[in-house]
């Protein structure tokens, strides 16, 4: 244990970096750099406007396009190439099946038939790829 010396100096921090802004970090932001913000910031609103709202079915589809992935239906974003992982594929597939079993009576009937048709085509596909192996 620390003796009461110790704790009664407490922790002392010292910023020792030396900047080498000089006077022109009080200037503030070039305008090149305002620049830069401002096209970053329309880079972000336009990349938000791409991307799919979040709900249910898209929730479905993610997973749906994980399972396609390890079933070897696309190519592996790192390779280009697809392959073929029945356990992860089979995983997703069980983890479908979770979700419309504890959201029974929950859901509406688009979503229902959705999260059925993506487990039916999915076990379709798993059962055509494991008979090739």
């Amino acid at each position: 244990m620390a003796d009461d010396k110790d704790a009664d100096e407490g922790i002392r921090v010292t910023d020792r970096r030396v900047s080498t802004q000089g006077s022109a970090e009080a200037a503030g932001p070039t305008e090149a750099e305002q620049n830069e913000a401002a096209r970053r910031a329309e880079q972000v609103e336009t990349d938000e406007a791409d991307v799919p709202p979040i709900d249910f079915n898209t929730f479905v589809l993610s997973l749906s396009a994980s399972a396609a992935l390890h079933l070897g239906l696309a190519p592996d974003p790192r390779t280009g190439k697809p392959e073929v992982s029945l356990p992860l594929a089979r995983q997703t597939i069980d983890l479908l099946a979770l979700l419309e079993k504890k959201t029974e009576g929950n859901l509406t009937g688009e979503e229902e038939r959705l999260l059925s048709q993506v487990l039916y085509d999915l076990r379709m596909q798993f059962v055509a790829r494991a008979k090739q192996k």
